[in-house]
C-alpha cells in the first residue's frame, strides 16, 4: 500500500479527497431531500470529512510516525507564525469586508453593504451550532488535508503559484455539489453561484499559499485563516447585492501578493519557497 500511494502522489490525494465526498454527496443532490434531514444530513457528515480522511490516512501510508509528528509540530507551534503574521490573520477579513463596504457606500452601490448577525441567531442553538460548525469545524477538516498533508507535495513540484492554481482548482471542485444540495446555506448570510464563487476560491488558495510559505508551513496558521474567513462572512459578510463584484477585491489583494511576494515563493523574490525533503518526487524506474 505504501508503495502504491507513493507511485501515486501527488494525485493520490485529490482521487480520494473527491472520490469519497461525491460518493456520498451526489446521491444527496440527485434526491432532492432537505441536507439538514436525517439520514441526509448523515450522507453530508461523512462525505464532508474526505480532506481529513484522505489525508490522515494517505500521510501515514507514504510518511508514517515522522509524517504525524511534522503534522503535530505544524498543527501546535505558534512560534512558526510569529506576532506580525498572527495580526494578518486575525484583521485580514474584517478590514477586507469593512474596507468592501466602504467602497460601496462612497460608489453608492448599497446603502446597506454588510449583513450583521442578529442577536436572535446567536441564540437559536440550531443557527448557533451551523455557525460553529462553519467557522471552527470545517477549517479544521479540509485545512489538515488540503495543506497538512498535500499541498507540499505540489510545491516540490511546482512554483508557489503554480501549486495555489491546482490546490485551488481541486478545492474548488469540491465545494460544487454543495451548491446544488436542497438546504444547504439556509440560514446563512452566504448564497453561492458557482460562476463566481469557484474563480474566487482558487484566488484565497493563492492568499492561503502566501501566509503559509511565510508562517514556516503552519497548518495553524491557515486554519486560523479559514477560521476568520468563515467566520466575518457569518457575522458580517456581504450582503447580496455585493456579489459577485466584491470578488474583484480578492482578485486585487491575489495579484498584489505575486506581483510583491514573487509567483515563485510567494515570500519575497529573494527566498525560495519551502520544499521539505519527503515532499520531493523521486526519479522512477
Amino acid at each position: 500500500m505504501r508503495a502504491l500511494a507513493n507511485w501515486a502522489t501527488p494525485w493520490g490525494f485529490p482521487v480520494c479527497y473527491l472520490g469519497w465526498a461525491f460518493l456520498f454527496w451526489l446521491p444527496l443532490v440527485v434526491s432532492g431531500e432537505p441536507v439538514w434531514s436525517f439520514p441526509a444530513v448523515v450522507f453530508l457528515i461523512v462525505g464532508g470529512m474526505s480532506p481529513l480522511l484522505a489525508g490522515l490516512s494517505l500521510l501515514w501510508l507514504t510518511q508514517g510516525e515522522a509524517g504525524y509528528r511534522d503534522l503535530r509540530r505544524r498543527l501546535l507551534e505558534t512560534g512558526r507564525i510569529g506576532v506580525r503574521w498572527g495580526v494578518v490573520l486575525v484583521v485580514f477579513y474584517p478590514a477586507f469586508n469593512l474596507t468592501g463596504a466602504a467602497v460601496a457606500l462612497a460608489l453608492g452601490v448599497s446603502s446597506s453593504p454588510l449583513e450583521v448577525i442578529s442577536p436572535q441567531r446567536l441564540f437559536d442553538p440550531a443557527a448557533l451550532a451551523l455557525l460553529v460548525l462553519v467557522a471552527v469545524v470545517v477549517p479544521v477538516i479540509e485545512e489538515i488535508g488540503l495543506r497538512g498533508y498535500w499541498f507540499d507535495q505540489l510545491q516540490a513540484r511546482w512554483r508557489a503559484f503554480t501549486s495555489s492554481l491546482v490546490l485551488g482548482v481541486v478545492w474548488a471542485a469540491w465545494h460544487v455539489p454543495l451548491v446544488f444540495m436542497t438546504g444547504y446555506y439556509e440560514g446563512t448570510t452566504f448564497q453561492p453561484e458557482l460562476w463566481w464563487w469557484l474563480p474566487s476560491i482558487v484566488l484565497t488558495a493563492i492568499v492561503g499559499t502566501w501566509l503559509y510559505n511565510n508562517t514556516h508551513r503552519s497548518v495553524l496558521a491557515l486554519i486560523a485563516f479559514h477560521f476568520a474567513g468563515n467566520l466575518t462572512g457569518e457575522t458580517m459578510g456581504f450582503s447580496a447585492e455585493l456579489y459577485p463584484a466584491v470578488h474583484l477585491g480578492t482578485a486585487l489583494v491575489a495579484a498584489a501578493v505575486v506581483v510583491i511576494w514573487s509567483p515563485g515563493s510567494l515570500r519575497g523574490w529573494d527566498t525560495p519557497r519551502p520544499v521539505v525533503d519527503h515532499a520531493r518526487p523521486t526519479r522512477r524506474r
